[in-house]
């Protein structure tokens, strides 16, 4: 078993069909598997999901919390500043909240932020030094 891995990353939404139509407006498409409950999408070499916030709660043991957002972020990186924008222009289109207009950034790269509709933000960036590979996944470069 590789121990440092991530198969499957779940955002808790308040409504199924509202979240489920941000994403189709980015071009996300819904894997058969999803249920009314959950939604599954399958990513470049892991599974997104979204699942009822309540629910999600539950299921984590923890019936009665309530689930944050924000605090952490999720990105696409791009390999191109015009592919950057693109994206964000669609997300704007779809109803996401903008968070950072993509720009230059103190890293040498190029980068915005969004929120999608529940507050989960996400971040679009072209990053130089992490070229991608041809399927759009991204490795770190070896350390010389």
């Amino acid at each position: 078993m590789t121990p440092q891995r991530i198969t499957l990353v779940t955002l808790g939404v308040a409504d199924m069909a509202r979240s489920r139509a941000f994403y189709a407006a980015l071009g996300w498409q819904m894997h058969p598997e999803s249920q009314d409950a959950v939604t599954f999408y399958q990513a470049n070499g892991f599974v997104f999901g979204l699942f009822g916030m309540e629910a999600l709660a539950k299921d984590q043991g923890r019936p009665n919390a309530a689930l944050g957002t924000g605090a952490a972020t999720l990105a696409q990186n791009f390999a191109t500043e015009a592919e950057v924008d693109t994206a964000y222009a669609t997300a704007l289109s779809a109803g996401a909240t903008a968070l950072k207009a993509p720009e230059k950034v103190f890293w040498g790269g190029y980068s915005g932020y969004f929120a999608d509709p529940d507050g989960h933000v996400w971040e679009l960036a072209m990053n130089p030094f992490w070229p991608l590979n041809d399927d759009g996944s991204l490795r770190l470069p070896d350390a010389n």
